[in-house]
């Protein structure tokens, strides 16, 4: 992935020297240095002398239901602006409800901020009230931990933890037992200082640019990395001097815009088979700002579609990255924007002026054109009452505003959305990336919501993932976040029956649901709330969402059809020894 220069926050003057304070407002006067003006939990006495200024530092607290939604909406906020998104919680099981929501957070590379209240010092080991071991919960899923061990550092290691997670980019935990939030301490608010990121080596530079100018047929594969770094504009640029196909990564449809003529779409499950093809054909791939994830990669609708001879340029900001899933012949440890842009330097001094290549512009534009008629024209037969998915999803898909924030659960219709999900403007497009986790989707959009409030914020979400969710319809009631839910009601978990299907005999076993009515339930909560019915009602529906500034629930009815399983290679046919079980085969 890549470094990224923060969007701006203003921060509020902090004391010079070192000034006597509590601990309390040493942390809160270190956030507010950094730039935090929102904060995402549910109160808890853990922390509530600190919760207390958080008004006077200008934070404003957002209340959730449950604490994984306060994680997942730090998460939200955090990609939709490229700045910290911090969640807090009460020490014990308000902390382990954290859990899910920063292994999201650290599998997106954002950089959000678990503060984590702890056992009071005296107190640790006893087995007294809400006691938890709280670091070695979190040990794998963050990028630096840090436990205060002593009040007057508070300020200090609340500093080295968030300057690491945009540094770093990924979430880190600042552990603080509960006393120690009260103290008389002189502390100094340390200044915030994060790394100017580079463009990479000049030799791997040089060996990469001799690469590309020699390529038969270049591919640029867009990741992550381009979008933190706000590095689209110079990618657009190296792919029109080399006139090369541009793939997005797996679940980066934002990387590079939709409209572009060199846009192909995205790679991996239920994504772009111009895509697929035009890569296929690739000798040299630079994969700019994507550590190349292997179920990015994976074949997909009957194609084994990655270049096995083709030779690989990786540009990632981590080193660990650069040739850890695929062999490379050049990696480049640099910025994804100022990478792209030194290689372009590179190229035009070697090669000259760009020459447009009209053949490979029209094999481009036939590749895109197949592959959008095979998709308005893949069956999706609705029924009485119940919408075909994919008509559901073209229907969405014409509807969304161009400017647009979607987030998507993970299960089987959100997982097909991404052949339909189009965008021209980068942080747009927000998933759980390779943890795919359910009741992901409302609560990032929720927190993106938050950070953009001038953007309509959509989440794609299965009836099941719901479930986990949405009772931070009463949070958006109460904050005011207007977010919209899109709710996909076939009365199953899709993804897990689809493999029940495939696998066991059509023995379906926890994967069938009997659902209330969601758009009465959002009303009760306060929310709007619409049923949708028909493919006809859709476009109206959003549109009707977005104009009101409000909250809103659609409760979509689909039929049962389900699109492939995420991986052929998952599953097995089951075989059975035991008498009892082999009618189960």
């Amino acid at each position: 992935m890549s470094g990224q220069p923060r969007e701006k926050a203003v921060p509020t003057p902090t004391p010079a020297g070192k000034v006597r304070m509590t601990p309390s407002e040493a942390l809160v006067e270190t956030l507010a240095a950094h730039g935090v003006d929102k904060v995402f939990g549910i109160v808890g006495s853990a922390y509530m002398d600190a919760l207390d200024i958080f008004p006077a530092a200008g934070i404003r607290f957002i209340s959730v239901a449950h604490e994984q939604n306060a994680a997942h909406m730090a998460d939200g906020y955090s990609r939709a602006t490229n700045r910290h998104g911090v969640c807090i919680a009460q020490n014990g099981p308000g902390i382990t409800n954290f859990v899910t929501g920063i292994a999201a957070a650290y599998w997106a590379h954002s950089p959000v901020v678990a503060i984590t209240p702890e056992t009071g010092s005296l107190g640790v080991g006893l087995g007294g009230f809400q006691e938890a071991n709280q670091m070695p919960i979190f040990s794998t899923i963050t990028q630096y931990q840090v436990h205060v061990n002593h009040p007057a550092r508070i300020a200090e290691l609340t500093n080295r933890a968030m300057t690491i997670a945009i540094n770093e980019r990924g979430p880190v935990q600042i552990n603080i037992p509960r006393d120690y939030f009260y103290a008389d301490i002189e502390a100094e608010i340390p200044p915030v200082q994060y790394l100017e990121r580079g463009p990479g080596g000049a030799q791997s530079l040089d060996e990469a640019a001799q690469l590309l100018a020699q390529a038969r047929y270049p591919v640029i594969m867009a990741g992550g990395g381009v979008i933190m770094s706000g590095g689209v504009e110079e990618a657009r640029l190296l792919a029109e001097y080399l006139c090369a196909p541009v793939v997005t990564s797996y679940l980066h449809n934002d990387a590079f815009p939709a409209s572009h003529e060199l846009s192909t779409g995205p790679l991996g499950y239920q994504g772009s088979k111009a895509a697929m093809r035009l890569i296929a054909k690739a000798d040299v791939v630079l994969a700019l700002g994507s550590r190349l994830g292997p179920f990015g990669t994976l074949p997909q609708h009957g194609m084994d579609y990655w270049p096995k001879d083709a030779r690989i340029i990786q540009v990632d900001a981590n080193p660990r990255m650069l040739g850890l899933v695929k062999k490379i012949a050049v990696g480049i440890c640099g910025d994804a924007r100022q990478a792209a842009a030194e290689l372009l330097a590179r190229l035009k001094a070697q090669r000259g002026p760009a020459k447009r290549n009209e053949a490979r512009i029209a094999e481009i534009r036939q590749a895109k054109e197949e592959w959008a008629k095979e998709l308005a024209q893949w069956p999706s037969p609705s029924e009485s009452g119940r919408i075909g998915p994919r008509q559901a999803l073209a229907a969405l898909a014409k509807a969304l505003p161009q400017n647009a924030m979607v987030s998507t659960d993970i299960g089987n219709v959100c997982s097909v959305a991404n052949s339909y999900l189009h965008f021209d403007q980068p942080q747009s497009f927000f998933a759980a990336m390779s943890f795919g986790n359910c009741g992901y989707a409302f609560p990032t959009i929720m927190g993106a919501k938050v950070a953009r409030p001038d953007r309509p914020a959509i989440a794609y979400v299965g009836d099941g993932a719901w479930g986990m969710s949405l009772a931070e319809v009463m949070t958006c009631v109460r904050e005011d976040i207007p977010a919209i839910a899109v709710v996909f009601n076939n009365m199953q978990w899709g993804a897990e029956k689809k493999n029940q299907i495939d696998y066991y005999g059509n023995r379906f076993v926890g994967t069938n649901l009997t659902n209330p009515n969601f758009a009465e339930v959002a009303k009760a909560m306060g929310a709007e709330g619409v049923r949708v019915d028909h493919v006809d009602q859709i476009g109206d529906a959003l549109a009707a969402a977005v104009k009101s500034n409000r909250c809103t629930v659609l409760d979509v009815q689909l039929t049962r059809e389900l699109g492939e399983p995420f991986r052929r290679d998952a599953l097995k046919k089951p075989v059975r020894y035991l008498a009892k079980y082999k009618a189960y085969t």
